[in-house]
């Protein structure tokens, strides 16, 4: 059953458990293919990351065994690493990935690894919904956080730094092993899961190009960010590119909305979490007053035919779509028109 709470106007985040400390076991990957790549991973370190200045979380990792997580988005079988020993934001630039099943490559570009059904292609290019395209623009890409992600305040998201907080509860039963930023834009969290050393590894993915090449201008300009713990991946949310079963969490801000098709999205951030991973994303309802607006419903399934981006009416919609994804323990915190929801993967 869906639980949810409502926040206070002071919209602190919620307390973590008395015992902040933590001893995760290494992650096995003895069902992975042998020929996978392998990405870095550092081992026996200590992350700090506080929810207040005097009660840090404290992540003790002793992860010695490497994790392969990538695979090919057509067969999802898993892909080996050309070119480079291990896979980084500085690595990427002059490798490539193969698939020894459908022997297809995938290229390294600059800032990014291509793991799109389409890379290679010469002529032909799927054609997107308006949604897509719009935040593929170099336009949208340099104004996300110059602008466009500070108004989200006037529909109750709290801002970054107090979202980071209140999903950090969410993943306490992961913290320690990898988590994919999905649709991440501009890598805002990407970078703070990057930094914050609560992560393994950190995958920042998303379908636009310009946003992830502005992701990596962010990295370049901050000293001694964490360039070994965070990898960059262009790919479709309705075809993830990674290994059934190899993620630990995955996070989606303000995205949901944004994608074609939520519950194709869905069924495969259920696939490719292992049992016990979590899933926790960010969007806006569209409730209390606007539930009077008559044939509010098709009105929004029509809008969501024409431009590819969808608005929800209710939490039940999500713990909908959660729950026929395979993804149960559906739970989601309220301010207004924000909500910040989760859901697990069944053990």
């Amino acid at each position: 059953m869906a639980s949810s709470i409502t926040l206070s106007s002071s919209f602190l985040p919620s307390q973590l458990s008395n015992s902040s400390r933590v001893r995760f076991k290494p992650y096995s990957t003895s069902t992975f293919k042998l020929t996978s790549f392998a990405t870095k991973i550092r081992a026996s370190s200590t992350a700090f990351a506080e929810t207040k200045p005097t009660e840090p979380v404290i992540v003790e990792k002793d992860v010695r065994s490497s994790k392969n997580i990538l695979a090919c988005p057509i067969c999802y079988e898993p892909v080996t690493l050309i070119g480079a020993t291990v896979l980084s934001v500085d690595s990427t630039r002059g490798s490539s990935l193969q698939c020894s099943t459908c022997k297809k490559t995938y290229s390294g570009k600059e800032t990014h690894l291509e793991l799109t059904v389409a890379s290679g292609s010469k002529e032909y290019c799927d054609a997107m919904p308006l949604a897509t395209e719009f935040f593929r623009t170099p336009f949208m890409s340099f104004l996300y956080e110059r602008g466009w992600r500070q108004n989200f305040v006037w529909g109750g998201f709290p801002g970054p730094e107090k979202e980071f907080e209140l999903m950090k509860d969410y993943l306490k039963p992961v913290l320690g092993g990898n988590i994919l930023d999905a649709s991440c834009g501009s890598g805002l969290f990407s970078r703070l899961f990057a930094k914050s050393g609560l992560f393994s590894l950190v995958t920042a993915l998303d379908y636009s190009e310009n946003m992830l090449q502005q992701c990596y201008e962010f990295i370049k300009q901050e000293e001694n960010f964490p360039k070994e713990n965070l990898i960059l991946v262009r790919a479709d949310i309705a075809r993830l590119p990674f290994i059934s079963g190899s993620l630990d969490a995955i996070h989606a801000g303000a995205a949901i909305h944004c994608w074609p098709s939520p519950s194709a999205a869905v069924a495969e951030v259920s696939r490719v979490l292992r049992p016990g991973g979590v899933f926790v994303a960010t969007t806006y309802i569209l409730d209390g007053h606007f539930s009077f607006i008559p044939f509010l419903k098709p009105i929004s399934q029509r809008f969501a035919q024409v431009s590819g981006s969808n608005f929800f009416l209710s939490e039940h919609e999500l713990e909908d779509v959660c729950s026929a994804c395979g993804l149960v323990d559906f739970t989601c915190t309220r301010n207004r028109r924000f909500v910040m929801f989760s859901a697990t993967k069944p053990s």
